[in-house]
């Protein structure tokens, strides 16, 4: 391990010594001793500049070798690799050597057809490039291969067979009229044999600086180019902006074994690139190489996976209009507003302050944050042909960007009316979940019907915008559309100028937390410390109450607010660093939204983004832990028992022993046997859940909620609904929630209650659901209950985002979206801050109780009998037991109808610990100086609105395991004491003598 340490710092010392190109004299002693002799350091400049593919005029190596040599070796190293043809670099190899893209990728392909091996060790970015030059894909590839094979022993003998099957001439290319043309190197005998348009073309050429392929007769050119005599500059600015397209004609190959700057930076640039951003602030956000970027943007072009935003200056080439190209502006109502937001993505924005909420104006950007899996049920589902394209965008390049979502849409609007069986069912319901939500956000989370007030300002510049777009205006002359001024394209309009300055990047600053807290209502937080704070809470908020109780917010914006959608792989920004994200959210983007369930492994906002996040706010909201924190905060929920991970059980607690069936989760999504894995959670046997339960807490923490059997329905399985969020309407009214889960009368019993209950102690405001379970009710001083009043609902789970694999629930959320009118309030600063009041409830969940929280330090302490847990606790409030009255040990069967309310019912205190001792369950509580220790915020002390996030260096991807068993009993959580089922359990002090006893022996 030392030897390889010190390797890679020799080598990393290496490279600096090249980059500061250093001569063999002045080496540091430890590099020449690394190396053998001069050449050997040279030979090392030559091989670092080739994996660079830096230009010989600029790099280390023009002081080592000739120019010639230089650029031999560095084709012969491409082409042993099958690598992309260097068109960065085309000024020598394609000028000077004659060696054209066309050529080079013939010889790459013979390269793998002579070694025999497969089209797939070519890699994607080359095959593609191939495909595009020579016309040969995979079908093509095989054909030539079978034809060589055909031929038996001549194939063994000569493998130019294969050359000789290759086309003769290149494909026919889409060329952009912006792309330059240069000419090679003629021989004497070529330049006689051009006729006199093609002379004349040349000539051209070679005077005019201006060389746009728009500027030449196509048909003189395109032959030109099919000789080998003309090549194509796809030229790149630092002040050049570009819009990532479709990956037509990617070809999904492996990636390259091989390291090529310009191929690594393409995943990255498709990720975070934006029509706003120019290609110098691409390079800044990604803290690449300038010049590397421009490469990679430029290759990008020639694909036509990036579309250029042209400039003024491409504008007035030709008055004409007619070939001006249609991706001028973006293709949406709210292109007037590029230049706007443009202005976002400079330095200023990424330096500004950005602790607190935005505040939201004009068109908002959505990034929509999906998996790997939506896209494999897109392009293998065989659902649509137009899909693929846009499965392959999605996966490869990491991002589909907002010019797409349209031709998306519809192509999801063609599996309309369509049935699926099996399997493919599964990739339909992602398919028409996509569709639904999608076009929720590009109306604008209103109904198609609602009509956008006419006096609006933001309306009359849209409308006059669009005019001025149309072909009419340009015909009667471009100059009164447009002008130039320093290269940007700045829309002239009297009428819209006054809109264009209150829209300007003054009104858009990052807002200040404490601006925002005196210019908004009070957020409901996600827990009520006490039924005071939340009456306190209530009565501060600026919603003006109307007749029926219900509320009206004042925060709605006046005039339709406008969205343009991305769709964003979680996996791609994943690959990116956290800086990088960081600056790419808070550069292109004002909301995100997340599907769920996300896996573990994807990365989430980080709080001081400022984005309003309509997804998980931590990675502990993707564990059982949100389950705990929104049983604690609404003092309501199934009874439910945590398990440590390691533990191994000889016998069940008195919670779960008399079960008819439970659900179980993995802390950490971990699969088990089939079990852990699921979303929803397993539902097993009672008889078998000992052994489940051993078998899980070998790889993960367990959470385990019993049932018995009257939790049930006839066939056996629980019954449960989902209500979609938000919950609460407009004008603060829940009525129309409860009335779109189509429940039977009879069966909403406590729903409505529940549901005002929770939303004032839990954040319900956002987009995602709340599932609800029916269970059996207790009742109180044997009173008699109708039937219908045997069950009542009670909170199971929270779910941040949007469940695509449901498409009726998710269609409902849409309609909550529609309903509360959220997406067009001009202020979302109660959302975002509570949001990061969550955050807080959870850190500070996981905080008490994980493995090096005060409780679980008081608990696991083992060694004197001082300092032993059962002489740290009194007997408080006798013995109970919530399955039996009788202190008898437990004989099993079912639980007893008034189980749950001995739980409620019994004497409580302030920090309480429940006890199995192998026959009953007994609680305790902590003396007064060990109490303080686990002590966390009482209803007693204040408690202050968050205003800013605080750091979150605990919510990392690692997941927080808890430290301590744990019970909650229905209304509050506890530590929870089951020593007496652990197996073998022995003292730490008998387990250490014993292993020194051994060691001893030995």
């Amino acid at each position: 391990m030392q030897q390889q340490m010190a390797a890679t710092v020799e080598e990393q010392m290496m490279v600096k010594a090249i980059r500061e190109e250093l001569p063999w004299e002045s080496l540091p002693k430890r590099i020449q001793a690394a190396l053998v002799s001069k050449d050997d350091w040279h030979r090392r400049i030559v091989d670092y500049c080739i994996r660079k593919r830096l230009p010989w005029t600029s790099c280390f190596a023009r002081k080592i070798c000739k120019e010639g040599e230089y650029y031999e070796e560095l084709m012969r190293y491409l082409r042993r690799n099958l690598a992309l043809y260097p068109y960065h670099l085309a000024d020598h190899i394609c000028r000077v050597m004659r060696i054209s893209p066309f050529k080079y990728y013939c010889d790459v392909l013979f390269e793998a057809m002579k070694n025999e091996q497969p089209y797939d060790s070519i890699p994607n970015f080359s095959a593609a490039d191939s495909l595009r030059i020579t016309g040969v894909g995979r079908n093509e590839f095989i054909d030539i291969m079978n034809k060589c094979r055909s031929k038996k022993i001549m194939w063994k003998l000569s493998k130019s067979i294969a050359k000789e099957l290759l086309p003769a001439l290149p494909a026919d290319l889409a060329i952009e009229p912006w792309w330059g043309v240069r000419f090679v190197n003629f021989t004497l005998e070529e330049f006689k044999r051009l006729s006199e348009a093609e002379a004349s073309a040349i000539d051209k050429i070679s005077k005019d600086e201006d060389n746009s392929y728009v500027l030449f007769d196509p048909k003189v050119i395109n032959g030109l180019y099919k000789r080998g005599m003309v090549y194509f500059d796809v030229a790149v600015y630092p002040e050049d902006r570009f819009r990532v397209s479709r990956l037509e004609g990617f070809v999904s190959n492996k990636d390259q074994s091989y390291e090529d700057p310009i191929e690594e930076l393409l995943y990255a640039v498709f990720v975070v690139s934006s029509e706003n951003a120019t290609v110098a602030e691409l390079a800044k956000t990604l803290q690449a190489d300038l010049y590397q970027l421009q490469a990679a943007a430029s290759f990008a072009c020639r694909l036509g996976w990036a579309v250029k935003l042209m400039d003024a200056d491409s504008i007035l080439r030709d008055s004409n209009g007619s070939t001006i190209p249609s991706n001028i502006l973006t293709d949406d109502d709210e292109g007037s507003l590029t230049s706007i937001n443009s202005e976002r993505s400079g330095h200023a924005l990424l330096t500004s302050d950005s602790d607190g909420p935005r505040r939201i104006s004009g068109a908002s950007y959505v990034g929509f944050i999906v998996d790997a899996n939506v896209t494999s049920y897109l392009m293998m589902g065989s659902l649509s042909p137009g899909l693929k394209s846009h499965a392959v965008t999605l996966y490869e390049a990491g991002k589909l960007g907002d010019s797409c979502i349209a031709d998306l849409c519809k192509d999801l609007a063609s599996l309309e009316g369509k049935r699926f069986e099996g399997v493919l069912q599964e990739f339909a319901n992602h398919a028409f979940s996509l569709r639904c939500f999608l076009e929720c956000l590009l109306s604008g989370g209103t109904s198609p019907d609602e009509a956008i007030e006419p006096n609006s300002q933001e309306f009359c510049l849209q409308e006059n915008f669009s005019k001025t777009l149309s072909k009419e205006s340009i015909d009667e002359g471009i100059s009164n559309v447009v002008k130039s001024n320093g290269g940007s394209l700045e829309t002239v309009d009297t009428a819209d100028t006054d809109r264009h300055n209150e829209l300007s990047q003054a009104d858009h600053p990052m807002v200040d937390s404490d601006v925002a807290d005196a210019n908004t209502s009070s957020p409901s937080s996600i827990v009520s410390e006490s039924k005071e704070s939340t009456d306190k809470n209530d009565s501060d908020t600026s919603k003006t109450p109307l007749p029926d109780g219900s509320t009206d917010s004042s925060s709605l914006s006046k005039t339709k607010r406008s969205y343009r959608i991305n769709i964003l792989r979680c996996e791609s920004l994943a690959s990116l660093s956290a800086t990088t994200l960081e600056r790419l959210l808070v550069r292109d983007y004002d909301i995100m939204v997340s599907m769920i369930p996300l896996p573990y492994s994807s990365v989430l906002l980080p709080s001081t983004a400022g984005l309003v996040h309509f997804g998980p706010p931590s990675y502990s909201s993707m564990t059982p832990w949100m389950k705990l924190a929104l049983y604690t905060s609404g003092s309501c929920g199934p009874v439910s028992a945590v398990f440590m991970k390691g533990h191994r059980l000889r016998m069940l607690p008195e919670p779960l022993a008399s079960c008819e069936k439970a659900l179980i989760w993995s802390w950490d999504q971990s699969v088990v046997g089939g079990l852990g894995g699921k979303f929803e959670g397993n539902l097993v046997k009672g008889r078998l859940l000992l052994h489940y339960l051993n078998s899980m807490t070998k790889h993960s923490a367990v959470i385990v909620q019993p049932l018995s059997l009257n939790d049930l329905d006839e066939t056996g399985n629980l019954v449960t609904v989902d209500v979609p969020l938000p919950l609460k309407n407009a004008d603060g009214s829940i009525a129309s929630t409860v009335a779109s889960m189509d429940l039977p009368e009879e069966k909403i019993l406590n729903l409505s209650s529940l549901l005002y209950n929770l939303s004032s102690r839990v954040e319900l405001g956002t987009v995602g659901y709340l599932s609800l379970v029916r269970l059996h009710r207790i009742s109180k001083s044997n009173e008699i209950l109708s039937k219908d009043e045997n069950y009542e609902w009670i909170p199971l789970s929270l779910e941040f985002g949007i469940p695509l694999f449901n498409p009726k629930l998710c269609e409902k959320i849409c309609e909550r979206v529609v309903e509360s009118r959220m997406l067009q309030k001009d202020d979302l600063t109660e959302h975002y801050e509570a949001m990061q009041n969550v955050r807080k409830r959870l850190r500070e969940l996981c905080g008490e109780y994980q493995a090096t929280g005060p409780t679980a330090r008081l608990f696991n302490q083992r060694g004197s009998s001082k300092n032993s847990p059962r002489q740290l606790i009194n007997i408080v409030s006798g013995r109970w037991s919530p399955f039996h009255d009788t202190v008898a040990p437990t004989t099993g069967g079912s639980p007893r109808e008034n189980d749950r309310l001995k739980v409620a019912r019994r004497q409580k205190c302030f920090t309480e610990v429940l006890s199995f001792d192998g026959s009953i369950l007994r609680s305790y509580a902590l003396a007064p100086v060990y109490e303080a220790a686990t002590r966390s915020v009482t209803e007693d002390q204040p408690t202050t609105p968050v205003a800013k996030p605080e750091p979150d260096d605990a919510d990392t991807k690692d997941v927080v395991l808890p430290g301590v068993n744990l019970i909650f009993d229905g209304a509050e959580i506890h530590p929870f004491d089951i020593g007496a089922c652990l197996q073998a359990r022995q003292p730490l002090s008998l387990i250490a003598e014993a292993s020194a006893a051994s060691l001893a022996m030995k």
